[in-house]
């Protein structure tokens, strides 16, 4: 690894971010689709949906704060294929800079795009009624177990970028990501699921880290639920990582 790698990201996060701030629009639109769900769910089926929480904006919260993440992580994706098809890579590849550094730097502008996604996102749950007796603490772990999770998305997408053949290529992987935390507790109780369904959402990733933010929100004990979503992340992060490094190789080879 180059001894510049952290200065030549930084380099090419702020070229990644000013055209994030170029166009918000980008973060609005991300932000859009999570909020009409989590205003659907609250004000239409909420009624009907019993949970323990006194309103359902409370219990929902986690589940529509990873879909936004699903959401976001495909704008990765584009972005990274956009700079593949316009040249651009190749005229890094003939600069004295760290390779790794431009994978990087796509991977950090995706944690900075969907934080703040995630700040309007609560802004607006907060304008709903969510409420929280959450310490700082609490917050912090909130915070860095989304961090992973996004973490680990955005190397999926960094390979789905690296391997499309077409713009909505690029961004289409994310949908069944996207869908995923539906089949989990981030609506409902598992236990109201039949059999195999739940079976499935008890088993899937997006449920243990859906209950783990919910119990740190409520103050609850969290049980072993943190390990298995923390599992979860760190599995998939490192899988995706080296999936995402060797599709990078064969690009730049």
């Amino acid at each position: 690894m180059s001894t510049h790698f952290f200065a030549d990201t930084s380099v090419l996060l702020g070229r990644s971010m000013r055209h994030i701030f170029r166009s918000v629009d980008t973060i609005i639109t991300t932000a859009i689709t999570p909020i009409a769900l989590m205003l659907l769910f609250v004000y239409v089926f909420g009624g009907a949906i019993r949970t323990d929480t006194e309103n359902y904006v409370n219990y929902l919260l986690p589940g529509i704060m990873l879909i936004a993440i699903a959401s976001g992580i495909a704008y990765t994706a584009v972005r990274l294929f956009t700079d593949m098809q316009s040249g651009i890579f190749e005229r890094f590849q003939s600069m004295p800079i760290a390779r790794s550094s431009v994978l990087w730097a796509h991977v950090l502008t995706s944690l900075v795009a969907n934080g703040l996604s995630l700040v309007i996102i609560v802004g607006v749950a907060l304008l709903m009624g969510f409420r929280t007796s959450a310490s700082v603490l609490d917050w912090l772990s909130v915070a860095g177990i989304l961090a992973l999770f996004t973490l680990a998305l955005t190397w999926i997408a960094i390979i789905a970028g690296l391997s499309a053949k077409s713009v909505d290529g690029a961004g289409g992987f994310s949908y069944p990501l996207i869908f995923l935390p539906f089949i989990s507790s981030a609506f409902v109780p598992t236990e109201t699921m039949p059999g195999p369904v739940r079976w499935f959402a008890e088993n899937q990733p997006v449920t243990s880290i859906v209950n783990t933010i919910q119990d740190l929100f409520a103050q609850r004990p969290v049980g072993g639920d943190i390990w298995v979503a923390l599992a979860w992340c760190l599995g998939i992060l490192v899988i995706s990582y080296a999936f995402a490094t060797a599709a990078y190789k064969r690009q730049i080879a």
